[in-house]
């Protein structure tokens, strides 16, 4: 190639990635009334809430049930996450809240961090005993199954029996040892091949009510403090 053609090829420009454009204060308005979950720095959930009353930089967050509440008038740093249904999308904020009266806290800082993919609600890690019994299908045989995590919006659970994306099956699970079993219904969203146990399905909860979700709250909330306490009880 001569010179002047050497010269004149031009180097294939990189494509520029367009730098993801945070909302100003004014536009984090429209996340008021988002059902959210608030969690300490280190992610350990402390209570379920609406947020309202966004102005600019500040909010408040009205409870919904019990949680892992600290002392009164202390102010924490906390992470915030919700799910928008405008963007369908988990959206997450941070802030510093302080509580007022009749489980309403004040939020103050109020920052939006990012919009994600990722899933919309708190999941906490668990290994209980429990069952599926398959929906739509021929034999309505329970199976034996453990449930891995839980959230209020669904589960992870691992069995050796084979199921579909898309499959729905009941799930029987005790919670917490003092408390009746939990039947929830569930649709298969993901599936992993394990060698050794068989399958794990991601799956969503379908056709809960509100009632059904808080009592998947707090019993979340219980095994999670129990968690806590049999840690603590170790260090000792």
């Amino acid at each position: 190639m001569g010179l002047f053609g050497f010269l004149g090829k031009k180097e294939k420009a990189e494509p520029v990635k367009e730098k993801e454009k945070k909302p100003q204060p004014e536009e984090v308005e429209q996340y008021s009334g988002m059902r959210v979950e608030v969690m300490t720095a280190e992610e350990r959930l402390l209570f379920v809430a609406k947020l309202q009353e966004i102005r600019g930089t500040t909010a408040r967050l009205y409870q919904y049930s019990d949680g892992d509440v600290f002392q009164k008038e202390e102010t924490i740093n906390v992470k915030i996450r919700g799910y928008s249904d405008q963007d369908a999308k988990a959206v997450y904020l941070e802030g510093a809240v302080t509580p007022e009266e009749n489980l309403i806290w004040r939020v103050e800082d109020l920052t939006f961090v990012k919009i994600g993919n990722d899933r919309a609600f708190f999941r906490l890690d668990t290994d209980l005993e429990a069952s599926i019994t398959p929906v739509g299908k021929i034999s309505f045989a329970e199976e034996p199954a453990r449930l891995l995590n839980i959230s209020v919006g669904g589960a992870c659970v691992g069995t050796e029996y084979a199921c579909h994306i898309g499959d729905k099956f009941l799930l029987k699970v005790q919670l917490m040892p003092e408390r009746e079993l939990s039947l929830l219904l569930c649709q298969i969203l993901r599936v992993t091949d394990k060698e050794e146990s068989g399958f794990v399905y991601g799956c969503q909860f379908i056709e809960l009510n509100e009632a059904e979700r808080e009592k998947i709250m707090q019993s979340i909330f219980d095994i999670q403090r129990k968690k806590r306490a049999s840690r603590d009880r170790g260090k000792r």
